[in-house]
């Protein structure tokens, strides 16, 4: 007889707002989330986000945070946070702009996914596509018509630390439709809406 396993807890989903940035901490830990980037990496030139790794980029992140934006949504399992999605309006991501691959599609305003951490216990549970789902109501919320992600597809088995755009096959669970691909590995897809 097979053993019964213990349902999922319910996830439920909170813009990262100040009175939430504890929760990012902890979930980001020590690392910072991966190499001591907080979620930085988009917002800043290679050269200031190399030298802010670690405490730097921390504070960049508490600052936006505290100053009333919303980087993004955290997801939360029993009270405790779990997962993490960045979405801002796409001007917030300097780096987009100056990618070939990623370069603006048209003239729509667009925000954008940009990045996904997810805890280890809570990897490969569904949790990326819930969180896609969360962060396009938020944006909707804040008036967005378009939202965009730049998934990877990779060829093979691909590693948690670079699917940390996340993955082609959780954007499409999620109701994302590839709209241009420059890259082998690397589609543009958009929720419309």
């Amino acid at each position: 007889m097979k053993p019964r396993s213990r349902p999922e807890p319910a996830l439920a989903f909170h813009p990262a707002t100040a009175e939430r940035w504890r929760d990012l901490a902890r979930l980001f830990g020590d690392r910072g989330a991966c190499g001591g980037c907080w979620c930085m990496y988009w917002r800043l030139s290679h050269a200031d986000f190399t030298r802010g790794k670690g405490a730097a980029n921390r504070e960049r992140m508490r600052r936006l945070v505290s100053a009333g934006e919303v980087p993004g949504v955290l997801a939360y399992a029993d009270g405790e946070p779990v997962g993490w999605c960045a979405i801002a309006p796409r001007a917030a991501y300097p780096r987009l702009a100056r990618s070939r691959v990623l370069a603006p599609l048209d003239a729509a305003p667009v925000w954008s996914v940009v990045c996904f951490f997810v805890a280890r216990p809570w990897r490969k549970r569904g949790v990326s596509v819930e969180l896609l789902r969360a962060a396009v109501s938020l944006a909707r919320a804040q008036g967005a018509r378009v939202v965009e992600g730049y998934p990877v597809e990779p060829r093979g088995e691909l590693a948690a630390a670079f699917a940390w755009t996340g993955t082609v096959a959780a954007f499409r669970r999620a109701g994302f439709v590839e709209v241009a691909r420059r890259s082998p590995t690397r589609p543009i897809m958009r929720a419309d809406g």
